[in-house]
């Protein structure tokens, strides 16, 4: 009954790798590439037969080779000499084209499918709720998904393509020596008892039963490596993830005097890599005993087995040296499993991460199509929020009682206590934060803009951080430089085609004013403001503010803070209040403190 249950289990193992094989390679071979692909790949398999074909044509010539060898046949000698140049020159020809095909195929296989992933993780903001755990309620958890993106995709393709091209091979190997090894066998007769058995074809029985033997022990050697690798990829990412994030925020561990404390935690990180390294060691080690021995045994134990016959006279040096030759790739085809066990573990472990990611994605645009927040785009710039209710991702209230207009050319101040849930009413709006119900009226995403506390500055040029997202060529250099002098930012005037890292280059101060610089050229229909003036001193946030109006007057302009001098740069205020009692549920919006 135990065994029952567990070959159960490894079968249900089985069928849900393939079915995640296949979800992770069908989009591909069914899409707008599949012809090219398909071509490509029957060409890689044409030539894979070529190999296996001029394989045969070897043994062929090992078989005469040794025969003119034995006799003395010095004209024979030259002959299989001239037959050899030909065939190693056609074996060289197709094995460099089956190579450069391979690779071919192989990025542009990678490249769909990064395209892909990427899309999957950008769409519908699928990386900022995957980076916010919003997929943490349906049992999802993806680390690291730039390097799964990154990283796993190419190892998937790599993979897939030379261990199927690889078993293919070795099929087509087995079908095509098996004949002629059965055939070089002859029968073998030994006694039972007063009888003689005779076993037609017995050098291919010897080579089905050592790799069926040596299948099975590889397997049973081998098998915890799928887990080993899987664990492997995810602790180098982290490694990897910690060393960027300290490298984005230098200042910070440097004002603080933190290397010690980055020291220790980038040491425990690159500690797991070498606890997890020590176990893969140890698991190959055992798998390499093994697979070497085996290795090592197959190449006389075809001799051995043939031996018999050859020093009866039934065989000639030639036919023994074919046998010994047929034997190694029966029993190679055979023991393809046991040569790629290591790979395919690793294969595994990588078919494994990228199925989990495309499962959270999955599970993260469920959960957000899934908000019973109703969002209408409307065309005449008014925000209006009607009977919205915020929730936490686990469920309970954070913010209840949101019921706000606020008109073209307004400008409304949203302050209260911190974590009282302003700028998760600001991420609802933007249609980033899913939790929650009620009915959001807004002007159209393109025609808004929202300013967080820490600007967002992309790789490359000034100009491209400064007219982002909008393409960087999309305004001139006079209306980029009246912006920069409206933000007081004119001392970078002359920087606008320097590529640098602008966001550790320039002050928060100058990151929240080139921020402004931006809604001066992209003139948003409806601006909102999350801390955006934080980093400023008061008499520059008034500046900025002032100008800002003035240059956009018709805008609806929505703004987070804390400071009491905000109030006097706004129409109206609405305050957060907190509950009171700790038992209480919800902040909610204090609407009689609404002041026009």
């Amino acid at each position: 009954m135990a065994h029952a249950s567990a070959m159960k289990r490894a079968w249900g193992r089985y069928v849900a790798l393939w079915r995640d094989v296949g979800a992770l390679a069908r989009p591909y071979w069914t899409g707008d590439d599949r012809w090219p692909a398909r071509a490509l790949l029957a060409a890689i398999i044409a030539l894979n037969l070529g190999l296996v074909g001029l394989n045969v044509l070897f043994s062929g010539w090992n078989n005469r080779f040794y025969d003119a060898l034995q006799h003395h046949d010095l004209r024979a000698f030259w002959h299989e000499f001239a037959v050899f140049g030909g065939l190693a020159a056609a074996f060289i020809v197709v094995a460099v084209y089956q190579t450069y095909l391979n690779q071919m195929l192989q990025i542009r296989w990678r490249r769909w499918l990064t395209d892909h992933a990427l899309s999957g993780w950008l769409r519908g903001g699928g990386y900022y709720h995957l980076q916010r755990g919003h997929a943490a309620g349906a049992g999802q958890d993806a680390d690291n998904p730039d390097q799964r993106i990154a990283d796993d995709l190419q190892l998937f393709v790599d993979a897939t393509l030379n261990l199927g091209l690889g078993l293919l091979s070795s099929v087509v190997t087995l079908l095509s020596f098996a004949n002629i090894l059965w055939k070089l066998s002859g029968e073998l007769d030994f006694p039972v008892g007063a009888l003689h058995v005779a076993v037609p074809g017995y050098m291919l029985w010897a080579a089905l039963a050592y790799a069926v033997g040596g299948t099975w022990i590889a397997h049973r050697i081998g098998r915890p490596l799928v887990a080993l690798n899987f664990n492997q990829q995810r602790v180098e990412a982290d490694f990897r993830f910690a060393l960027v994030r300290l490298r984005e925020n230098a200042e910070g561990v440097a004002l603080l005097r933190g290397e010690p404390e980055e020291a220790r935690g980038l040491s425990e990180r690159f500690a797991a890599i070498v606890g997890n390294w020590w176990s893969i060691m140890r698991q190959r080690k055992r798998l390499t005993w093994f697979t070497a021995g085996y290795d090592q045994v197959a190449i006389v134990f075809p001799i051995l087995a043939a031996a018999p016959r050859y020093f009866a006279g039934a065989l000639e040096l030639g036919g023994l040296m074919q046998t010994a030759q047929a034997f190694g790739q029966v029993q190679g085809a055979l023991s393809w499993f046991v040569g790629a066990y290591a790979s395919l573990a690793q294969w595994k472990a990588t078919v494994d991460r990228l199925s989990q990611f495309r499962r959270t994605l999955d599970a993260v645009a469920a959960r957000v199509e899934r908000t019973a927040i109703a969002r209408i785009e409307r065309d005449d710039g008014r925000l209006v929020l009607r009977d919205v209710a915020l929730d936490r991702p686990d469920g309970s209230a954070l913010l209840r009682g949101i019921d706000l207009r606020v008109e073209p050319g307004q400008a409304l101040l949203v302050t209260g206590p911190s974590g009282s849930g302003k700028s998760t009413l600001l991420r609802a709006i933007a249609g980033l934060w899913p939790f929650g119900r009620g009915t959001i009226e807004l002007p159209a995403r393109t025609t808004s803009m929202f300013l967080p506390q820490k600007p967002y500055l992309p790789l490359g040029s000034l100009r491209r951080a400064l007219c982002y997202p909008a393409p960087e060529r999309s305004f001139d250099a006079a209306a980029i430089g009246a912006a920069l002098r409206e933000c007081e930012l004119e001392h970078l005037e002359d920087c606008l085609d320097e590529v640098a890292d602008w966001s550790q280059r320039l002050s928060p101060g100058e990151q929240q004013r080139l921020a402004f610089a931006r809604a001066w050229l992209l003139r948003p229909a409806c601006l909102y403001l999350d801390e955006a003036t934080a980093a400023l001193d008061e008499a520059a946030e008034g500046r900025v503010y002032r100008r800002l109006r003035a240059r956009l007057p018709d805008a609806t302009i929505v703004s987070v803070g804390h400071r009491g001098t905000l109030a006097a740069l706004h129409d109206r205020r609405l305050e957060v209040v907190a509950p009171k009692a700790p038992s209480a549920t919800a902040a909610r919006l204090n609407a009689s403190t609404v002041q026009s």
